[in-house]
């Protein structure tokens, strides 16, 4: 008696050369530097499909701040990228402003680049170093890492903190520069400059690294558009794409500066855009010191600036402007706005809708490495397992801006 034809296919033994297995690598995988999920199916070692999921670290960053008033919303956006808080700072509070018709004091804008700048430089430090490490150059990570201090140094004088600066406020700042702010980044662009040539010396003509990153995780500049990738990502491709040329806002149509561009749009040359970017940053800085003005940070508008402590303490007006502000908010005219910064990892806009209450009625944000992580995949394909790692570490996915 024969099996039916069913069983005979049940019983037909697979031909592990052309098994197609999956594998879930993540949410929590030591290989990765984030909380994300590869749902992979793998032809042996070959990446034949990948699913990736984000979200894990999803916090309701749009509806938290819809919940506060204007100036509550600032300690949210620090924690968007954490990497480079400042840059987020600065695009909310220029969106807002927007929204309010005002216009802030002269130096207000220098100081918000120049702290932009600097934050964009500790961003790339971090991306890249973690991305050598990632491939076995963990000496260069101490490197950048140890530069990166040097950075974070200026931003603490700055702000008073490393990481959540919450340093922006609607129509200013909450701090000045120190008054020795000149000798202290020279002095910390003097040491950057030597741990910069180390690490170019260690990578760029190093045979290993360029094995690993170059020719890999290849996308053209026309997938990059219409994935909506922007930042270091799309310029890899040869698209020289940069909000802060294309849309100026501060004072960057002052200053020269070049948008490098890559050619083959590989991790390498992501790696080389951000190489690069930072001797742009340091440029652009350096102009921005020679000519900053003299003046306050902040206007001197009562209905949206917090009136200084001692008059808080010291006078009953004072008193009840604080409250006003701080229970009502800043009544910010009805209306909507898209505002975009150039953030570390690309284009960071902040959508904002006023009702013309002190508190805001919607609240979006463009998350530049979360349209990365949607071309992801596309990179991927055809790849080896180990490619997942340096691709995913050159998006620089930092959670608390994709996921949100």
């Amino acid at each position: 008696m024969s099996l039916p034809a069913r069983w005979k296919d049940k019983l037909t033994t697979a031909d592990p050369a052309d098994e197609i297995m999956e594998l879930q690598m993540g949410p929590s995988h030591p290989a990765s530097h984030g909380t994300i999920k590869f749902n992979l199916k793998l032809d042996g070692e070959r990446i034949i499909d990948c699913d990736v999921e984000v979200g894990y670290l999803h916090r309701a960053f749009e509806k938290m701040c819809e919940q506060g008033t204007w100036t509550q919303c600032f300690p949210y956006t620090d924690r968007l990228n954490y990497a480079s808080p400042c840059i987020n700072n600065v695009g909310f509070a220029l969106a807002v402003e927007r929204l309010l018709g005002l216009e802030t004091t002269e130096r207000c804008k220098y100081v918000r680049l120049i702290m932009s700048e600097v934050a964009r430089i500790a961003d790339h430090l971090t991306c890249l170093g973690m991305a050598s490490s990632e491939v076995g150059a963990t000496t260069v990570a101490f490197y950048m890492l140890e530069a990166r201090e040097f950075l974070y140094d200026l931003i603490e004088a700055v702000t008073g903190a490393r990481l959540t600066v919450t340093w922006c406020r609607v129509g200013g700042m909450t701090h000045d520069l120190p008054p020795d702010f000149d000798e202290r980044l020279a002095a910390s662009f003097k040491r950057l400059d030597s741990v910069l040539s180390d690490c170019d010396q260690l990578l760029s003509r190093n045979r290993v690294f360029i094995d690993r990153m170059a020719g890999i995780g290849i996308m053209s500049k026309e997938d990059a558009i219409s994935y909506g990738v922007t930042g270091p990502l799309l310029r890899a491709t040869g698209v020289a794409y940069d909000v802060r040329k294309a849309t100026p806002y501060l004072v960057y149509d002052r200053f020269e500066f070049d948008i490098p561009t890559g050619e083959r749009g590989d991790n390498y040359d992501r790696f080389k855009m951000r190489f690069d970017e930072m001797y742009q940053s340091k440029r652009i800085i350096e102009q921005a010191i020679k000519s900053i003005p003299e003046g306050p940070v902040s206007i001197t508008d009562p209905k949206v600036v917090l009136p200084p402590k001692e008059k808080v303490y010291n006078s009953i007006e004072g008193l009840m402007n604080h409250f006003k502000l701080i229970m009502e908010g800043i009544k910010v005219p009805a209306g909507e706005v898209y505002q975009a910064v150039e953030g570390a990892n690309g284009e960071l806009g902040f959508y904002v809708v006023s009702d013309g209450s002190g508190r805001p009625y919607r609240v979006r944000v463009r998350p530049p490495c979360f349209f990365g992580m949607g071309a992801l995949n596309k990179m991927l394909i055809g790849h080896m397992i180990p490619d997942i790692i340096t691709t995913f570490g050159m998006i620089n996915m930092i959670g608390g801006e994709c996921d949100r």
